[in-house]
């Protein structure tokens, strides 16, 4: 990233690479992420039971109006 700079060099010896760490942290979270939701994803799978289909291909959320709740 910073080639050739003494400053950022020190600091990696004094504190570790923090953006790479975080980079990889962000990496690993990223392919957890995909391994759980993948089961959603896939085509083909039957639709869970209450759930009506939406348009988009995905889980939606919907907003809750303040108040009682309909039943």
């Amino acid at each position: 990233m910073f080639h050739d700079s003494p400053i950022y060099d020190r600091l990696i010896a004094e504190c570790g690479d923090v953006p790479a760490d975080v980079r990889r942290e962000a990496e690993r979270v990223h392919r957890e992420l995909e391994l759980v939701l993948r089961p959603l994803q896939s085509p083909g799978l039957p639709d869970a039971p209450g759930r009506t289909p939406q348009g988009g291909g995905g889980w939606q959320r919907t907003a809750l109006l303040p108040g009682p709740r309909p039943q």
